[in-house]
């Protein structure tokens, strides 16, 4: 065979190939697709996974499979999703430890920027501030003061070292010049047990996770980190209320894949993801739980993980936080 003949069989060869692909990708979803949940049962990714699941399979003709893999503030499960067959058939849902993680864990075996396909946004909520109705702490300034009388002693707990949670209050602490000790929790589950238990005094975590429980009178709301007061509670201040002027933080909810997974299977996704977040049902449902609806496009949801990656670097080097903590 000569080189003309060779080279006329490769590009044959190589038709072939990139016409199979391209029939794999329109025929997709063939099988089940699995979502990988990188946080405990009982959290809010976990929530909101459930509640997408049923719709999602019934928009792509396929079973829809969760896969809980956590442990260190999501980026186990996550790192697994990176490197995963970029094919379409695995997805994960992440939290807003996602931006966090690349400086907590500087040694990842993944790059959040470069290994992952942005998906979207889900939605954003607000984190509240809450006290045990078992403690005298009435309102944030109630905490605040207790903080400063007996450095070091108050305690509060989130979901785990690193997260927006530990980072905001560790963030509001140097604001404020108070002393107050870390209660990392194994994810929003552990942390709802023993919040509603009064195990520790004072949390701070997502208004979906607390939600069931302010209507019990267990748990007060004292204070927001969201810029506006929540419609779910009209009569907790913002912490830029209480004079902590400029202060924002909010929980996140995104999808991502792993790199390189085709556009139109990308495209895909995406329009049928923001179909179902369009369902009457689950937006009330999304909306008790207080996640703003946001649906994001690709481009701005790796933008927006950009630049929490930048703003949250910051705290975690200042503060020296480190995993496990």
């Amino acid at each position: 065979m000569n080189f003309r003949h060779f080279a006329k069989l490769l590009t044959l060869v190589f038709s072939c190939v990139i016409s199979f692909g391209s029939m794999a990708q329109s025929n997709w979803p063939n099988q089940p697709i699995k979502i990988i949940l990188p946080f405990p049962t009982g959290g809010t990714v976990d929530q909101i996974s459930r509640l997408l699941q049923p719709h999602l399979q019934q928009a792509l003709g396929q079973a829809i499979v969760i896969e809980t893999r956590s442990g260190a503030s999501g980026s186990i499960g996550t790192g697994i999703a990176a490197k995963s067959p970029p094919d379409g058939y695995t997805w994960v849902i992440v939290f807003d430890t996602h931006g966090v993680n690349p400086s907590l864990y500087p040694s990842l075996p993944f790059d959040t920027l470069k290994d992952l396909t942005p998906l979207m946004q889900i939605g954003t909520g607000a984190m509240v501030v809450t006290a045990h109705s078992s403690t005298p702490y009435k309102n944030f300034n109630d905490v605040v003061q207790a903080a400063k009388s007996k450095p070091g002693t108050l305690g509060y707990g989130t979901i785990g070292s690193g997260s927006m949670a530990h980072l905001a209050m560790t963030y509001l602490g140097n604001l404020l010049k108070v002393d107050w000790t870390h209660i990392p929790y194994k994810g929003g589950g552990p942390l709802a047990i023993d919040g509603v238990a009064g195990h520790v005094p004072v949390t701070m975590a997502t208004y979906a996770l607390w939600a069931p429980h302010f209507a019990s009178g267990k748990l007060r709301p004292l204070a927001v980190t969201s810029p506006k007061r929540m419609v779910e509670l009209p009569d907790v201040p913002t912490l830029q209320e209480l004079g902590i002027t400029g202060f924002e933080a909010q929980a996140y909810w995104g999808m991502l894949a792993p790199a390189g997974v085709p556009k139109d299977i990308v495209n895909r996704m995406h329009a049928e993801m923001t179909k179902v977040l369009k369902i009457p049902a689950v937006q009330e449902r999304l909306t008790q739980m207080g996640v703003v609806v946001t649906a994001t496009s690709p481009t701005d949801f790796d933008r927006f993980i950009r630049n929490e990656v930048t703003k949250w670097s910051k705290v975690v080097k200042e503060n020296n936080i480190q995993a496990g903590q």
